[in-house]
């Protein structure tokens, strides 16, 4: 992988080759870094205090960590809009690689839980359940019937275990996917980000280890209006403002360290029909830019086979077995509990395509996208700076 380091206060990007592996071009795809430099391993590394070089040097030796996760914010965003950034621009830290598939779901799982996509089982922004597709964010299904219990779906328990602080939006409180990825911890609501800075600088105060905080914006801002225009450029120059704002009241032995769970594509009109497939496809699931097709029984191979002839310059196809012997979804094999929640053939898009899922037209309206292997998707920042409040 590489690491995008980041210069305090500089006017450009510093790209350093690590971990043994050359820089990726564009169209080459991502696999995640998983345990050191990826998102599943920041939680454990904070909480445990261990010493390594991809955490930026500001957490070394800071009494309390505020964690901000900016959704959507790639690295390949704020390196583009670096004039239109500046308190990011001058954090320390580099670029980090999210999970696979790059979505919220999957992502804040594994950011929260420490784990991969193949251990905690939380696989895309739709998966099968009990002969059911869920919407993993919303918890509902497909066909409206009863969701299953969120425990059911993943156990493992967020934060090692550990007493730690939530900052986020009041109305996630009571949503299943709230239960999944942050259960048991310390919930406090934020209706408007005034209130948002106020509970993250009161929590620090009160000495404590590791505080996370979620701000969705910038992901809501792209889905609908894309990652080009005023809409998208206003949104990411109030995330900007937000993180000086946490630094202006969080104290100088307090740390600031921004991340993401995702990047972001510039779908537009790029979007795709499966009808080329035919009757090949018996359902889907995932999302637009990875898309799972399950084929009728004992036509896998048939799907396959077809995706690749027709869709192989839109997408990278792979069979889920070969997704899950290469890695994708994190080093340790999936249970069979997990391989079920999977279709036959996913659809990792590239450039700016995008699949519709016959069954969810209306996810054709989404401007901006993510969830495939692309740098832009791929990589994170991992950002930080202490505090600069007087005492």
């Amino acid at each position: 992988m590489y690491i995008v380091a980041y210069e305090a206060n500089p006017r450009r990007c510093l790209v350093c080759v690590g971990y043994g592996a050359v820089m990726e071009s564009a169209e080459s795809p991502v696999l995640p870094h998983y345990g050191n430099g990826c998102i599943d391993g920041v939680v454990p590394a904070l909480l445990r205090g261990e010493a390594n070089d991809w955490l930026p040097e500001p957490v070394k030796g800071s009494r309390c960590v505020v964690m901000l996760v900016l959704d959507g914010l790639g690295s390949a965003i704020i390196d583009e809009n670096r004039s239109l950034l500046p308190e990011l621009a001058a954090m320390d830290g580099g670029s980090i690689t999210t999970v696979v598939p790059s979505t919220t779901a999957t992502a804040l799982t594994s950011l929260t839980t420490g784990l991969s996509p193949a251990e905690h089982g939380i696989v895309g922004y739709r998966q099968r359940a009990e002969g059911e597709v869920l919407n993993t964010l919303l918890w509902r299904t497909d066909s409206g019937r009863r969701p299953p219990e969120p425990f059911m779906v993943q156990r493992h328990t967020p934060f090692l275990g550990r007493e730690v602080p939530v900052v986020t939006r009041s109305e996630f409180l009571t949503t299943g996917f709230t239960d999944v990825h942050l259960r048991g911890a310390p919930f406090m609501g934020w209706s408007t980000i005034a209130v948002l800075v106020e509970q993250c600088r009161a929590l620090a105060a009160e000495r404590r280890q590791l505080i996370y905080s979620y701000y969705p914006g910038v992901d809501t801002v792209a889905h609908e209006f894309g990652l080009h225009g005023p809409y998208f450029l206003a949104e990411i120059s109030f995330a900007d403002e937000l993180v000086g704002r946490l630094l202006d009241v969080l104290s100088p032995d307090v740390t600031l360290l921004v991340t993401a769970d995702h990047g972001q594509v510039h779908v537009g009109e790029g979007w795709l029909g499966l009808e080329p497939l035919g009757d090949l496809v018996a359902s889907c699931s995932g999302e637009g830019r990875f898309r799972w097709v399950t084929a009728p029984r004992g036509g896998a191979a048939a799907l396959s086979e077809a995706a690749r002839e027709r869709f192989g310059g839109d997408a990278w196809v792979m069979e889920r077995d070969e997704l899950l012997e290469g890695g994708w979804l994190g080093p340790k094999p999936a249970s069979s509990n997990v391989r079920r929640r999977l279709g036959d053939v996913v659809l990792a898009a590239k450039g700016t395509a995008a699949f519709v899922d016959p069954q969810l037209p209306g996810e054709a309206n989404l401007v901006g996208a993510h969830g495939s292997f692309t740098a832009a998707e791929m990589y994170v920042p991992l950002l930080a700076a202490r505090g600069r409040a007087s005492k």
